[in-house]
Parts: structure tokens; sequence; C-alpha cells
């Protein structure tokens, strides 16, 4: 199945959950409908997923870019999911059967429980999707700390957004990061990226 494929069939039976999931909860989703093809692609190339054999995907929702950071990372990697939202969860569970899938539930603070569950105490890539705007207090900057902790001498940061506030959490603790737009996407987002050789000590 080609790549635009799969993101129809994906795009065709989640935005239900989707919603319903932004309804519930709408602090912890980011955006009221799953991410375009252009935007996934522009995140996965960002994030040189394809060559990163430990991946953290914090809020992953309905697995859309899950599904595409499991084609391409390498076949004996793992990808950890932090998912909050209990509605996510099930739909994950139900779609997702790879076994260098793990999936834990918590906030997305607890990243390196999250690590620890699945054997893992280092990622290459931690790409996220969770809303910054939109946290509680603590929880950003709790969020990053250990992102920037667990990052191994290579690894990256990503996070896609379309609000900037990512960055008001994250300069301070990492220094200068890139930032990547204009591509189509619903809301428009953008893409910001660390990597750990240059991030601040």
């Amino acid at each position: 199945m080609t790549f635009e494929n799969r993101l129809a069939e994906l795009r065709a039976t989640s935005p239900i959950e989707f919603f319903k999931g932004f309804l519930r909860n709408p602090k912890e989703v980011g955006s009221v409908i799953p991410s375009s093809r252009f935007l996934i692609k522009r995140v996965l190339r960002c994030g040189a997923a394809a060559s990163s054999k430990t991946i953290v995907e914090l809020g992953p929702g309905t697995g859309v870019l899950t599904h595409e950071l499991l084609r391409q990372m390498p076949a004996d990697g793992k990808l950890i999911a932090v998912e909050i939202s209990e509605d996510f969860v099930k739909v994950l569970h139900e779609k997702i059967h790879d076994p260098r899938f793990h999936l834990f539930q918590g906030s997305a603070s607890d990243l390196e429980k999250a690590l620890e569950q699945a054997g893992e105490t280092k990622a290459d890539l931690v790409v996220s999707g969770i809303p910054f705007s939109t946290l509680e207090r603590g929880v950003g900057g709790r969020t990053l700390e250990a992102a920037k902790r667990v990052l191994s001498r290579q690894g990256r940061f990503v996070a896609y957004q379309f609000r900037s506030h990512v960055r008001r959490y994250a300069d301070p603790i990492f220094g200068p990061g890139s930032t990547h737009s204009g591509f189509w996407n619903l809301p428009p987002m953008r893409i910001y990226t660390w990597r750990r050789d240059q991030l601040g000590r």
C-alpha cells in the first residue's frame, strides 16, 4: 500500500474518533482533524525517522503519524508512544499490531517512565504533537526537560504545532532551534526542531 493510500485509509476511519477525543479533552488534542500527509512527510524528514532506532512519540492521537514512523524506522527499532487520552489509547490498541510498538498511557512528562517500561533509556528521536499552548502550568517545562535528558548524543526533538508556545518552553532549555513551515495542513502548522548535539548544556 502506498503512503498516500495508507493515509487516505486512516483519515477515512479516524476523523470521528479524533473529533470525539477533541470534544472530550480539547486541551490534550492539538487539532480537530488528523495531520495531513504533507505535514507527516516533513516531520519524518526533520526527525530523520528512517535512521532513528528508538523513537518516542508524544500524543500520537489516532496513530496517523505512528503508522508512518513504523513504516520508515529500522526493522529492529522501537516506537514508544505516550498518550494520555483513554479514547485514543483504545484506538491505538485496536489499530496497531507491531512488535516494535510500545504504548504507554500517561502524561508526556512521564516519557522517562515510558522508555523504562520499554527497556530503553535513550531515544534517537522524540516527536511531539501535543499542544504546548494548552498544557497545565509546569507540564510543558517538565516534558521538555525530560526530552532533553533522554535524547541520545545526536538525537532530535521535533514538535509540530499550530501555535509557537513550544518555543517559550524549549528555547531556555534547548537553546535556539529551527522552524519549518510552508506546507499544507489544516490548521496551518509549523515544525520546530532541536538537535541534541546543538543543544545548550
